[in-house]
């Protein structure tokens, strides 16, 4: 298995560290610590059942030497904000699949914004940003109600953008890069399709500090033992300490403090007689909770890797494959969100980044909900005169022409 791969199981926590509202539902939190509101910790619920859907539906479909790192937080922001533009049974679709299914909207997003405000200012020795926006093309009417629904809960950014133009790609990609830091330059491919009518993205970062760091002069080269049982050569960083630790019959596990100890990194160690795979199939809310309950306070050796990994994908697929089918076709109604309807969902993109070091973990994610419309208008045609050309000057009246020419190098002297 190959270096990130026995830190699979950590997305979920490493990057947005929802483990540390769930550690305080359960007891194991710290003194001191804010215990979120009821709404947000079914949220957190919801979340976490989703993250978990969707990485074991991602990990299936990969190959089994990849890396896979993903954020079903940043996906829940994106997919929750197309979800207030959608109606009847494209709405049920999108709700199912994020485990929405039993909340109102209007109290899901109120929980969103109690989220986001919670955790961004949970812990000052930690860096937490959560983006949103949305981009639509210029002379779409979009219905307001929806546009004042993600500004007021999600605080997105909201925009109408020309789309046809050369530089449109490059204005949200510059959002994107801003918003993570310069970690995740680009989502969006110039030119925009002249079909494509709406973007809603979300962007997170995070920074945390371990608060028992490693000692580099500790780290050294050892072996890594590949899933075709091969040999590669890791940079492993070295800590003996007290962290919280569990282990059973399919997994030694401990529990890595980010700063004020707000945040937390669990790693997840299979036995040598089960694969990864065979452990992310595991994971389901019973097990889960039994497993944070399990953690205690143990004194270790500690051997961790450094990783830095950058992972894309598109999630059309896997969404699918979690009861979201209507939003991706043509029969999709967001009427909600653009009243005339007649779009749909046309690809969920996800990027990711994350760097494991000796100091900490810096990790970021965008996702982007695009939307297409068949109806859409055709882009005004660029012209840009960069290379040799030929003209001709002429007469139109008798159609003479007066001068004819060819350009290779467009010489001006004053």
């Amino acid at each position: 298995m190959n270096t990130p791969q026995k830190l699979l199981l950590t997305f979920f926590v490493s990057l947005f560290c929802l483990q540390s509202s769930i550690a305080t539902a359960q007891g194991n939190h710290n003194p001191g610590s804010v215990e979120p509101a009821v709404s947000e910790k079914n949220l957190i619920e919801s979340s976490n059942r989703f993250g978990f859907k969707l990485f074991r539906q991602i990990t299936a479909d990969e190959k089994t030497d990849s890396n896979v790192f993903i954020s079903p937080l940043s996906v829940s922001y994106a997919l929750t904000m197309t979800l207030n533009g959608a109606v009847g049974e494209t709405r049920r679709q999108i709700a199912g699949a994020l485990e929405l299914s039993d909340y109102q909207l209007n109290e899901v997003n109120k929980s969103f914004r109690k989220l986001t405000a919670r955790m961004t200012a949970l812990d000052p020795a930690v860096k937490l940003d959560i983006a949103n926006s949305i981009w639509y093309r210029l002379g779409l009417r979009v219905r307001p109600e929806f546009v004042d629904l993600n500004k007021t809960y999600f605080e997105a950014l909201v925009r109408e953008l020309d789309f046809d133009a050369a530089w449109a790609a490059d204005t949200i990609n510059n959002w994107v890069n801003v918003n993570t830091k310069g970690k995740i330059k680009e989502i969006i491919k110039p030119p925009i399709d002249p079909a494509m009518v709406m973007y809603l993205i979300n962007a997170i970062y995070f920074k945390g500090d371990w608060s028992k760091p490693f000692d580099s002069a500790l780290t050294r080269t050892r072996t890594f033992y590949l899933p075709n049982k091969s040999e590669t050569d890791c940079r492993m960083m070295f800590k003996k300490a007290e962290f919280k630790y569990l282990e059973n019959d399919l997994f030694q596990a401990t529990c890595l403090p980010y700063g004020e100890e707000k945040f937390d990194m669990i790693v997840f160690l299979p036995r040598p007689s089960i694969t990864v795979d065979e452990l992310i199939g595991k994971i389901n809310d019973k097990n889960w909770t039994s497993w944070m309950y399990g953690l205690s306070e143990t004194k270790i050796n500690l051997g961790l890797p450094k990783f830095k990994i950058e992972y894309g994908l598109t999630m059309n697929d896997a969404l699918k494959a979690l009861g979201m089918k209507l939003p991706f076709s043509r029969k999709a109604d967001f009427t909600n969100m653009i009243p005339e309807g007649g779009v749909w969902i046309d690809q969920v993109k996800h990027k990711t980044f994350i760097q494991v070091d000796e100091e900490g973990t810096e990790a970021a994610a965008v996702t982007v909900v695009s939307i297409m419309k068949a109806s859409a208008p055709q882009p005004v045609p660029q012209m840009i005169i960069d290379r040799p050309f030929l003209f001709v000057i002429r007469e139109r009246g008798s159609r003479a022409i007066l001068f004819m020419g060819r350009i290779v190098n467009p010489k001006w002297d004053k």
